[in-house]
């Protein structure tokens, strides 16, 4: 997390391509006193102000406030409002300080309560050219199953769920993903990166609790709930009852399984394509991960560093960062000591990668995807 509002204000305005005497003139504050905060020669401005940077520059409203707490030396902004606008909210806090509830305790509640706020985020701008005359002329996710698309029968499961706020990154034949009532970004260069940068096109909607799902996987709503409980920053669904998928399948090998192996905790130390041929693959990562507010923030922070340091070279097991999978940028946060939780399931997907998967899907297809 940023130290200073001042800095992190001025860095955003710079990376937005803002002027300071432009962005002072959108918030409603002089430029010499928009200049001030930015050199920390002022605390952080009125939560009005602060939710205009917000909008403006695209950050994370909680964040923000933080920040501006600190500056100011006292609690963020938008609690103290809060609180004085509503004495519920001081006796809640009373309460939780009478019963002396654990930080464990305390972050069942928050689970709870976010369950009902997490977004989805579907990525499915990918050409999907193992599909061949498939996906011709037809984004993969928009392919047939028992009368619905792939990305209906994923829209079904998150809504299952009680998750309304859906997402979806387009491509290639964008023009075919057309559902009502969810928010659309475009990857324009789709054809030159992967799964990692492609994510990095909503950035937008990165915040709060969300989940990241491939676009080419089918899922029961068992799968978004047990994903759902899950109350870690970083969490990635993982598959133990996995090998049996691969027995026949000979075009998608089991040496291109995005494997996992995780410690006694179920924190993720490797992942990706890893597998070995031995036991100590513990499972396969399906293609879905949950972020929790705090976790976004790690994950925007750490791509644009580590963009800056990688863009045009090796990444990982990426040739150049542009070309990294999702499980490239995840090893590589295990590799600096950041915890990734696994949530554990046995089956309930399957994974349509090529026509042979598209064919065997087909064939007995039922609302319970389990593996055979």
């Amino acid at each position: 997390m940023p130290k200073k509002f001042g800095s992190y204000i001025r860095e955003s305005r710079i990376k937005k391509g803002f002027g300071q005497r432009e962005l002072a003139q959108k918030i409603g504050l002089s430029p010499s006193y928009l200049n001030d905060i930015e050199k920390e020669k002022r605390g952080a401005p009125k939560l009005e102000v602060i939710n205009k940077l917000s909008l403006i520059l695209e950050l994370d409203k909680n964040l923000l406030n933080d920040l501006a707490g600190v500056s100011k030396h006292s609690i963020a902004p938008d609690i103290k409002e809060l609180i004085n606008s509503n004495p519920n909210i001081t006796s809640l806090i009373r309460t939780i300080k009478s019963n002396n509830l654990s930080n464990e305790q305390i972050k069942k509640i928050e689970n709870s309560v976010n369950k009902e706020k997490t977004k989805a985020l579907i990525i499915a701008a990918g050409l999907g050219s193992r599909l061949k005359k498939h996906t011709e002329n037809l984004p993969k996710c928009m392919l047939d199953f028992g009368g619905k698309t792939l990305l209906q029968r994923q829209l079904d499961a998150y809504k299952a769920s009680n998750i309304k706020d859906i997402s979806v990154i387009r491509g290639y034949h964008k023009e075919k993903i057309r559902y009502r009532g969810l928010n659309y970004f475009e990857n324009t260069d789709y054809q030159n990166n992967n799964i990692l940068n492609s994510i990095f096109y909503a950035e937008k909607v990165i915040n709060g609790n969300i989940i990241v799902s491939y676009s080419d996987i089918l899922f029961d709503s068992s799968v978004v709930q047990r994903t759902l409980d899950s109350n870690h920053d970083i969490s990635v669904v993982v598959d133990i009852d996995w090998r049996g998928y691969y027995v026949g399948r000979k075009d998608h090998p089991i040496s291109e399984a995005e494997n996992v192996i995780f410690n006694s905790n179920n924190e993720v130390e490797k992942i990706g394509k890893i597998n070995t041929g031995n036991e100590e693959v513990h499972g396969e990562f399906i293609g879905m991960i949950k972020l929790s507010n705090h976790g976004t923030e790690i994950f925007k922070e750490h791509f644009h560093r580590l963009k800056k340091i990688y863009w045009n070279k090796p990444f990982q097991r990426a040739k150049i960062f542009q070309k990294a999978y999702l499980t490239d940028f995840i090893q590589e946060l295990v590799d600096i000591g950041i915890k990734v939780h696994c949530v554990i399931i046995e089956s309930g997907w399957k994974e349509i990668d090529t026509v042979e998967d598209y064919k065997k899907a087909l064939v007995g297809f039922s609302k319970k995807f389990t593996k055979s």
